[in-house]
């Protein structure tokens, strides 16, 4: 192209939308671009060690599993935002975790049973975008970027109104991004790619009543600020844009479902943290057994109870374990054969482990695939039950209940793991062929050519 572009990032405020989109702003600065992301306070000061340009914009007053926290905290566990899969820690953290906790979020419930409960949910969705929409509407102009990077779950009509070019990066599992189709099971409901249909169906219905009305206001304001209407219970339309995902190819649903061609997909969206260091903590390093990493995520972490009812599960085991304690760490105690803080930097922890337990989020999952990890998943709500679906009905690991699984299940998937020499030898070429193809390094050609020549990406009739 031999023009520096300068490129606008639109980010959902949570660490793991943030980490993804830093992903693709490290190989766009390398290639010579100029990054801005809209941040709140909470990240001041935190992108800028990348080379990135904070716009810092002012927070909505909702909440929901994917936002942060809404206010400033001075607690110096924030140092350690990017470290880590889940939110901010502090004050702010535990509250929003609290949060979630109890309206059943992060619970036992079925995702089905989450489905009835998703109104709520998609209604702070709403008021999100729509504060979102309000700030680009005179933040543009005065920006007047050359490219606009968007992850977001909902339509932003400010980003469509001003016929800049887009690039919709989506953070999440791949049934997220086509979800109304029928091709693919449900985003949240865990459901097989090769599984009963009529069980598809169900979890749509329920779950598209349950939010139906707020789909009727969200296109209300759509169609008021002059953009097309959205389809019938869909949240975006993005089919004028070039979307971007990152999934290990070996997971990925191309089998069942070929994406249109203004989809690409990267076998991951990751973030590399040269600046940060970690060493195995004395304490684990004469002690026998492989080594384990163990992580609900900050918000999953808040459950003490069911942490400790897991802990005290993986304290029998004969194996080491690092743990990611999350916003009520000083609440338990760990056992000889665990190690662990409120936090650990995953990055530098997953290259060290045999074994990943986590609660199946969209980054940890293709992070652990990029160093060849076998993986067990505890999901607790969202994508995290596809992660662990695709997971398990492919063989690269096991899908168990956050809240029922036994101890027998969890120490002989833990041991039945790491003793299959077939199954690590199988991730060992899979991350040798993710850091040889290096696939994200490709992204600012394909998003010089897609400004140059949008008509190879988008169907221009659409």
């Amino acid at each position: 192209m031999g023009k520096s572009l300068k490129i606008l990032v639109v980010p959902i405020q949570g660490v793991g939308h943030v980490n993804a989109c830093l992903g693709v702003a490290q190989v766009l600065i390398d290639a010579g671009h100029r990054v801005m992301f809209t941040v709140h306070q909470d990240w001041c000061g935190k992108l800028k060690p990348y080379g990135i340009e904070e716009i810092v914009v002012s927070s909505d007053t909702d909440t929901d599993e994917d936002n942060p926290n809404n206010n400033t905290s001075n607690n110096s566990d924030n140092n350690n935002l990017l470290s880590i899969g889940g939110l901010p820690s502090g004050d702010s953290l535990q509250s929003h975790a609290e949060g979630l906790l109890k309206v059943g979020n992060i619970s036992g419930l079925l995702p089905l049973e989450k489905a009835s409960r998703t109104g709520p949910k998609v209604r702070m969705w709403m008021k999100r975008a729509i504060h979102v929409d309000q700030q680009l509407e005179r933040l543009i102009p005065e920006l007047r970027p050359d490219l606009i990077v968007l992850d977001q779950f909902l339509q932003i009509p400010a980003v469509d109104r001003s016929g800049i070019p887009c690039v919709w990066s989506w953070s999440t599992n791949p049934v997220k991004i086509i979800d109304n189709d029928g091709q693919l099971p449900p985003c949240g409901s865990g459901l097989s790619a090769y599984g009963d249909k009529n069980q598809w169906r169900e979890y749509r219905e329920v779950r598209d009543n349950a939010a139906h009305n707020v789909w009727q206001e969200f296109n209300n304001y759509i169609v008021g600020r002059g953009c097309q209407p959205l389809d019938t219970n869909c949240l975006a339309n993005t089919s004028n844009c070039l979307n971007i995902y990152g999934y290990p190819l070996e997971l990925d649903y191309l089998d069942v479902r070929p994406l249109p061609k203004n989809y690409i997909r990267f076998d991951n969206l990751m973030r590399y943290d040269q600046h940060m260091q970690f060493e195995l903590p004395e304490q684990l390093l004469d002690k026998p057994g492989k080594l384990i990493y163990f992580s609900l995520g900050s918000m999953g972490a808040v459950d003490v109870i069911n942490m400790k009812r897991l802990v005290a599960i993986l304290a029998k085991s004969q194996h080491r374990f690092i743990v990611s304690k999350g916003p009520k760490h000083y609440e338990y105690d760990l056992p000889d054969n665990m190690w662990g803080q409120s936090s650990v930097p995953q990055i530098q922890v997953l290259p060290l482990v045999d074994l990943v337990i986590t609660h199946g989020g969209n980054n940890t999952i293709s992070e652990t695939f990029f160093y060849g990890k076998p993986v067990i998943v505890l999901p607790l709500f969202g994508d995290q039950y596809d992660n662990g679906q695709r997971v398990d009905e492919l063989g690269y690991g096991r899908r168990l209940n956050a809240y029922n699984c036994t101890d027998r299940e969890l120490l002989t998937a833990i041991d039945s793991i790491l003793n299959d020499n077939e199954l690590n030898d199988k991730l060992q070429k899979i991350s040798q062929r993710i850091q040889s193809d290096n696939s994200l390094e490709k992204l600012p050609k394909i998003i010089e050519d897609f400004i140059e020549n949008p008509t190879k990406y988008l169907d221009i009739n659409n």
